[in-house]
């Protein structure tokens, strides 16, 4: 069985050949480069890495010889399906769906971006929209002071998140965990109350508003609309490539080198942990301050709310809902909290309540949200199939649980099942009158059920089968068990001596009895 990568041509399945590559470094075609059929092979990757878009294995039908292909992973494909999705659908509804949808793009910019400081670099920090809402109030202040037009609110925007990244990973390099999260909370809090009580950022007004807009004057509201959720879709494809180009390089790799508490393995490679975490950290800083400032183009300005915790509970509760840690996730998550926040504004705060049921729902009855439900299904079943295999096995005792899923040869269970039932049965024959006949005639002849047992012991395994050993011939013997490996010596079983074979030979049927009735 090889794997194939999407984009590179093979000839039909009919000519009975396929396209291959091999593990070798050697035999591996370049991009670009002739195959063994003369065809040129191009590699389509993901831009900024080596990973290709579709893993396609082919594997030949026994019977027809017939290569079949099957893709190994198929993520990419509801990815570019649910983009398409998300592109067109908004744009065919209202303009309440439009404003909506523009709202989830931005929030689910902010939940990608969000997932690189707390799944790639691993820091709890609480303080994302706090980034976000300098970046607004910072630009939103040019824009209206100086005239900043709306393109250089967005690329000023990263200015003011990255000087926000820096004062708030200092604290990063001394304290993790909830400790660090709790002292984002703080500082988010901090920047909420300046927000409120600052004269130059308009309190009194409950907001900073009349920056510029990237909306064109004259258009109309529909136009605009879709202007603006055009641009927000933009800017969510932006974090996603952000994220792929963060995550799946060099950086990325680094921090997934050293788990969760493991940061002295990492050291102990050669890896700066501390450095890199915080690279990435600065990263997603300038990102959201990015974000900041198309916030405030699009609502042209900015308002104390940002800072609010009732947004980053939402915020939060959008992560854990869709799984912390993969983008789908970020994705769908940001989905189902806004749709219920916003297109059904009609049911007042019980919406709310919704989105809270629905979180604790996914932390009590999920792992990793709604995109670790197929894993957590997966693990449930396996245990569930080792838990009837161990119920079978009850009734045998010849198969642990876990080791029932590792037997690739299902045979061998069913053998071991058939040598339990025989010793059961062999157990119920054992009794005084056929220990005594043993011991009154060892060479035989024996009765049935002796025999039976007999024949039993003789065809055991040969490590650890019990055997004599003559120490002084016709004057000494002693038990000891064979080790079945060429070389080893057999172990003395005890120090006992017997005098005649007849006597050893009991006394090896007696330990092949004991061991059998404790089995």
């Amino acid at each position: 069985m090889d794997a194939l990568r999407l984009g590179g041509s093979s000839p039909a399945a009919g000519e009975g050949k396929v396209s291959t590559s091999t593990s070798s470094p050697a035999r591996v075609p370049a991009a670009d480069t002739p195959d063994a059929w003369g065809r040129t092979r191009l590699r389509i990757r993901y831009p900024f890495t080596r990973r290709t878009p579709l893993l396609i294995r082919v594997a030949y039908d026994p019977q027809s010889l017939i290569a079949r292909r099957t893709i190994v992973d198929k993520r990419p494909l509801y990815w570019v399906a649910g983009l398409i999705f998300l592109a067109i659908a908004p744009l065919l509804g209202s303009n309440a769906l439009l404003s909506s949808s523009t709202v989830f793009a931005m929030y689910a910019a902010i939940n990608i971006v969000w997932i690189l400081v707390v799944g790639t670099a691993g820091i709890w920090s609480l303080a994302t929209l706090a980034i976000v809402g300098v970046g607004a109030y910072g630009t939103a202040y040019l824009s209206i002071t100086y005239g900043l037009p709306w393109w250089g609110m967005i690329a000023i925007g990263p200015l003011f998140g990255l000087v926000c990244g820096v004062i708030i990973a200092i604290p990063a390099v001394r304290l993790e965990g909830w400790y660090y999260a709790l002292l984002t909370v703080g500082l988010a809090e901090l920047c909420r109350v300046y927000a409120v009580q600052s004269q130059a950022l308009g309190s009194s007004e409950g907001g900073l508003y009349g920056a510029a807009t990237f909306v064109p004057n004259g258009v109309s509201q529909r136009t605009g609309l879709v202007i603006s959720y055009l641009a927000a879709f933009v800017l969510m494809l932006a974090a996603l490539a952000l994220y792929r180009l963060v995550n799946g390089q060099r950086l990325g790799r680094l921090l997934r080198a050293a788990p969760e508490k493991q940061e002295a393995f990492a050291e102990a490679l050669g890896i700066n942990f501390r450095a890199a975490r915080i690279r990435v950290f600065l990263i997603s800083s300038a990102a959201l301050g990015l974000i900041g400032g198309f916030y405030a183009t699009y609502f042209t300005g900015a308002s104390p709310s940002l800072f609010s915790m009732d947004n980053m509970m939402l915020l939060l509760a959008m992560l854990t809902i869709g799984g912390i840690g993969t983008t789908e996730g970020a994705v769908v998550g940001t989905l189902i909290v806004v749709l219920l926040d916003q297109v059904f504004v009609r049911l007042g705060p019980l919406r709310l309540i919704i989105v809270a049921a629905i979180m604790l729902a996914s932390v009590l009855f999920t792992r990793d949200g709604l995109f670790g439900l197929a894993t957590q299904f997966s693990t449930w079943r396996g245990r569930r199939k080792s838990e009837l295999r161990a119920q079978r096995s009850d009734r045998g005792g010849e198969v642990m649980p876990e080791e029932a899923t590792e037997i690739r040869d299902k045979q061998t269970i069913y053998l071991r099942r058939f040598d339990t039932n025989l010793r059961n049965h062999l157990r119920s024959m054992v009794t005084d009158e056929l220990i005594a006949e043993h011991k009154q005639s060892p060479a035989g002849p024996h009765s049935d059920a002796l025999e039976r047992i007999l024949n039993y012991f003789r065809r055991a395994a040969i490590t650890d089968k019990y055997a004599i050993l003559t120490v002084k011939p016709f004057a000494e013997y002693r038990i000891v068990a064979l080790s079945g490996q060429r070389g080893v010596p057999p172990r003395v079983v005890d120090d006992k001596l017997y005098t005649s074979p007849d006597d050893a030979q009991h006394a090896v049927f007696l330990r092949r009895v004991h061991d059998l009735m404790q089995s």
